[in-house]
């Protein structure tokens, strides 16, 4: 939990304008919270409020989230190797709890210490942090939102960017893995116009394809030197 602070930092003022957001939307207290307590996905949340806005039916909300959220297949997968010898008690509360900024947190400590010092407990206080931050500041937007004038003008969405980026940047520590970064951000910029957020998938998939093709070009190289 307390590796979890610098994403809570960020996350803070997000869910406060996404609660904000709901209430000016016409959601009840309960619809908004309910939606923080059982989707749990930000970026989905605040899709979900201006597709509700603009009148979209149930089938287009279910869809347009769906897509948005496919990046978390590449976060499970990523996770598998460490996680897959679970037992499903624990796989499907960790799985509920997988976010962008979970990912990052845990990734970190999976790298460096495998599952030693019972890393799944550790998962779960990540976890268990991150979402009561979210839940907790999602509340008091849309309880108090409405009386900051103009609360999602001040960019105080940034501060998750900022933080997360803070976290991903000193983990690319090798050529793919700053290679990968900078093509995806290129595609992220490039493809922003996309409609449903598909610019993002196309963003990972290209830093995917470029990491994995320069990793297999430096493993030969590396076995040949090891050899020798």
């Amino acid at each position: 939990m307390r590796d979890s602070i610098p994403m809570i930092v960020g996350i803070l003022p997000f869910g406060l304008i996404y609660g904000a957001l709901a209430s000016l939307a016409g959601l009840t207290l309960w619809q908004a919270l309910g939606m923080s307590l059982l989707v749990y996905a930000g970026s989905a949340q605040f899709i979900a409020i201006s597709l509700l806005g603009l009148g979209s039916g149930m089938a287009v909300i279910l869809l347009t989230t769906f897509v948005v959220n496919l990046r978390h297949v590449l976060y499970s997968a990523a996770l598998q190797p460490y996680v897959g010898g679970l037992s499903q008690r624990w796989r499907l509360p960790l799985a509920f709890g997988l976010t962008d900024e979970t990912f990052a947190v845990v990734q970190r400590r999976y790298l460096s210490r495998g599952m030693a010092d019972h890393a799944q407990w550790y998962h779960a206080g990540v976890a268990v942090a991150l979402y009561l931050s979210w839940v907790g500041s999602s509340l008091v937007g849309a309880l108090f939102g409405q009386q900051v004038p103009n609360l999602a003008g001040w960019g105080l969405d940034f501060a998750m960017l900022a933080t997360f980026i803070g976290i991903v940047v000193p983990a690319l520590r090798n050529q793919p893995q700053i290679a990968a970064a900078l093509v995806a951000a290129a595609v992220a910029l490039l493809c922003h116009a996309w409609p449903y957020k598909l610019g993002l998938m196309a963003a990972a998939l290209s830093g995917i394809v470029i990491g994995v093709a320069l990793e297999r070009r430096e493993s030969p190289a590396a076995v040949e030197e090891g050899g020798r």
